[in-house]
């Protein structure tokens, strides 16, 4: 991850994006327990999602110190602007359903990366969650080039 910022100095961050079934806020410590809940019930899920990359989720878990040490380092990107991970929450209600991750691209620095992931079981959240996040970003977000794989 780059220490440079993501966005402008004068960017206000948006701290929130609401839609049909959801909402996003800035992912941190307080969503440990039903963050670690919602993906390690779906790693497979993950996994198999449009985009999705890497080794994340490990398939052997993570106990709630590693997670609780994973949302804080997601929360301190967002406060130095370096990168910006959002939960995103079932509405009506505070259920985690998935998660938000925009950040540089790692072979593009001109280029700013989104990935996403919702729970296997609010499976029917995953496209329209992509096509949310790709308006807002947009109409609301001063990026050149976005990387968001199509659902």
């Amino acid at each position: 991850m780059s220490d440079h910022p993501l966005v402008p100095a004068d960017f206000v961050v948006p701290r929130t994006l609401a839609a049909e079934g959801f909402r996003l806020e800035p992912l941190g410590e307080q969503h440990n327990d039903s963050d670690l809940a919602a993906w390690t019930s779906s790693i497979d899920h993950i996994h198999a999602t449009a985009g999705w990359t890497g080794g994340w989720p490990p398939a052997e878990g993570m106990t709630p110190e590693r997670n609780l040490a994973d949302l804080r380092r997601h929360a301190a990107d967002f406060e130095h602007r370096r990168a910006f991970t959002y939960t995103v929450l079932e509405s009506p209600g505070d259920a985690v359903v998935g998660c938000i991750y925009i950040h540089p691209d790692r072979e593009d620095p001109a280029t700013t990366r989104v990935s996403s992931w919702v729970r296997a079981d609010r499976a029917e959240l995953d496209a329209p969650l992509y096509r949310a996040v790709s308006a807002w970003l947009a109409a609301d977000w001063p990026l050149r080039a976005v990387r968001y794989s199509p659902r």
